[in-house]
């Protein structure tokens, strides 16, 4: 067991419930959120079909469930036109498109490192 003293710097991190990193960066840093926001960020509004032939490897539970989660945190809007059927389409808040160019950063580095990442899958 470590009895060694937590480093002051290190203490924000036991904060649970006021840890930003815990509490709003996981809401869209799962499996699917970021590809999900980006496909939106590329179109007005796209349609839960089109968000799943963009996403191929996606289940439509899981694109539903996140995109509800989405929906929840603010992120995306859901608007559903009266329509025989519904036509539903998705598409991003101001809070949704005020985190894109943060994410922007983060798919230009991943560009950037993809060789290596690709290179120790491979090895794994």
């Amino acid at each position: 067991m470590n009895t060694l003293p937590l480093k002051e710097n290190l203490k924000k991190y036991t904060r649970i419930d006021e840890c930003p990193v815990r509490n709003v960066l996981s809401h869209f840093t799962g499996k699917w959120s970021i590809l999900i926001l980006c496909v939106l960020a590329e179109n007005d509004s796209t349609r839960f079909n089109a968000i799943g032939r963009a996403i191929p490897d996606i289940s439509s539970k899981v694109l539903a469930d996140t995109l509800k989660h989405l929906e929840t945190c603010g992120l995306i809007s859901r608007t559903i036109y009266p329509e025989v059927p519904p036509r539903v389409e998705y598409s991003l808040t101001d809070m949704g498109r005020s985190l894109m160019p943060i994410l922007g950063e983060l798919i230009t580095w991943s560009l950037q490192h993809f060789d290596h990442f690709a290179d120790s899958n491979q090895q794994a």
